[in-house]
């Protein structure tokens, strides 16, 4: 089963009330975990045609906001219908379960004892410094976050939380996660739709 973790980092000079609109960001790179060979890479918007043989040949999809955010984002730029293509929103799932949203920040450091390694909002500004570098390696750094969180889940059937003081399990129900919805072939022909 080849899985697909993946982040993206957007630009935009369109902030309302601290909600960040998906139809004004523009996509500034999109980093990647490919199950199938181990490696973490990234691509500028520039090279999302090398990325989508790979999202092409992939059995499903894993992300942290991903449904109402990268999907929708990613879907502008792909040439197909991203949302034909099988995933797992990791926040929808905590969300699910709690009735409410938790930060990747704090999911990452009560389950995996690390946090982020920067904020996305600089990211934007990063760029515009020409520290494209940083950029990429931010990105990847939340696809390894974002893996490791999987794992751990469907592993272990939760993933923990800091709520104050005090460190709190979120229960999963991982039995479904990876699981193919239909009798299609890996190959889910996303572009040819």
């Amino acid at each position: 089963m080849r899985a697909i973790t993946f982040d993206i980092e957007s630009i935009s000079d369109s902030v309302v009330r601290g909600h960040i609109d998906v139809n004004e960001q523009e996509l500034i790179v999109i980093a990647i975990h490919d199950s199938l060979t181990g490696e973490y890479t990234s691509y500028s918007k520039e090279e999302l045609p090398k990325l989508w043989p790979i999202l092409e040949h992939a059995d499903f999809l894993i992300g942290f906001n991903s449904d109402s955010f990268d999907i929708p984002l990613l879907n502008r730029y792909y040439p197909g219908d991203l949302t034909h293509m099988v995933s797992l929103d990791l926040l929808s799932e905590v969300q699910k379960v709690l009735g409410r949203r938790i930060r990747l920040q704090s999911l990452a450091e009560a389950t995996l004892g690390r946090g982020k390694s920067g904020d996305g909002l600089k990211a934007g500004v990063w760029w515009r410094e020409g520290k494209q570098d940083l950029v990429r390696e931010y990105c990847i750094e939340d696809v390894r976050l974002t893996r490791e969180l999987y794992d751990y889940a469907v592993k272990n059937g939760k993933l923990k939380y800091k709520d104050l003081r005090d460190k709190r399990d979120i229960k999963l129900d991982t039995s479904a996660w990876g699981q193919r919805t239909s009798a299609l072939p890996a190959m889910t022909h996303a572009l040819q739709l």
